[in-house]
């Protein structure tokens, strides 16, 4: 893969969008003598006016990998802390209540949305385990730690409920005891009745409720 270069880049952009050093600084609002220097090699130019002369031959600007993919910017909606700004780019950001310590303050700290872990030992043990995240996280509904903590109440509310329910599936039906009932259908209005001593017509073999 060639390598970039400044000077031939921005011919290649001169010759993509037909337009002369002059005319070119005067769109990028740049003195010729800047655009001159930087096909010499002699200066170099932002990457703010680099960006603007390649819009120019509808070019763009990209990272490339080792295989010559287009490697995206990080993301700009990525979360951020309590006071808007971005998390290094660098390290790799978790919810705040995920492994939540914070000393002796622990408790008396307001707990954070978004975190990340400073040492580099743990963040490369995470990696290895799970594999290097491709950005950080981006927000989502239900993000914060009192809507986090409540879904996970939620959630282990629902398993109890549902192990219960494979318990009593598993369990099978009901067990027929060793004997079984043959009373005849004139024993029930007596059984019911229940002030007989012996609450069976005489028929009856089974007298099942006599201990």
């Amino acid at each position: 893969m060639p390598e970039f270069g400044l000077p031939g880049a921005l011919r290649r952009i001169r010759r993509t969008a037909d337009l002369s050093q002059r005319e070119l600084a005067g769109r990028l609002q740049v003195s010729q003598s800047a655009v001159a220097q930087a096909e010499s090699g002699r200066r170099d130019l932002s990457v703010r006016v680099l960006l603007a002369a390649a819009a120019l031959a509808r070019l763009r600007l990209a990272l490339l990998d080792e295989d010559g993919a287009v490697v995206p910017c990080m993301a700009e909606d990525a979360v951020q802390d309590g006071v808007g700004r971005r998390f290094p780019a660098h390290l790799d950001t978790r919810y705040g209540d995920d492994h939540w310590w914070h000393d002796p303050d622990r408790y008396s700290r307001e707990q954070p949305w978004y975190t990340f872990d400073r040492s580099r030992g743990a963040r490369d043990h995470h990696r290895q385990r799970h594999g290097t995240p491709v950005d950080h996280q981006r927000p989502q509904p239900g993000d914060s730690p009192a809507e986090r903590r409540a879904h996970r109440q939620a959630e282990v509310s629902r398993r109890r409920v549902e192990d219960a329910r494979r318990r009593r599936e598993s369990a099978g039906p009901w067990r027929i005891p060793q004997w079984h009932c043959t009373c005849p259908a004139d024993c029930a209005p007596l059984l019911l009745a229940g002030e007989l001593v012996s609450p069976h017509v005489e028929e009856c073999a089974c007298r099942c409720d006599l201990g």
